[in-house]
């Protein structure tokens, strides 16, 4: 998906397109999604491509949510990220390429991955 930085931008909320587009963070523990129990799916905030599902969402303590595996493995994008002075994995929407979070070998034994993932690049879809 393409689009000029002033349609992302008329697009996106403040919030959403510093995490989005300028690969922002958003503070621990403020995200509208991190308390979030419903049932249902997690879309990307820029396309609406789901990316995560409820089922694999948990309370990893770390301030954002958190999943133990992606929806599919062709909803997210994985690329080595250097930025801040250390080495981590990034995760980015496949079909926006819109920056979502990090992922992490520290998760639960299902799968020993977490996704930290910003509220701020999600939306939420409940099932009925």
């Amino acid at each position: 998906m393409t689009r000029t930085d002033a349609q992302w931008r008329k697009q996106l909320t403040p919030e959403q397109y510093k995490v989005l587009r300028d690969k922002g963070t958003e503070r621990a523990f403020t995200g509208a999604l991190i308390q979030n129990k419903a049932k249902g799916v997690y879309k990307c905030a820029g396309c609406g491509q789901v990316l995560f599902r409820s089922v694999d969402k948990y309370d990893s303590g770390s301030g954002w949510p958190s999943f133990t595996r992606p929806a599919d493995s062709v909803g997210v994008v994985k690329e080595a990220d250097r930025s801040q002075g250390m080495v981590r994995v990034e995760v980015l929407c496949s079909g926006c390429g819109g920056h979502l979070g990090h992922v992490f070998d520290d998760g639960p034994a299902s799968t020993g991955q977490r996704y930290c993932i910003n509220s701020a690049s999600l939306g939420f879809e409940p099932s009925e």
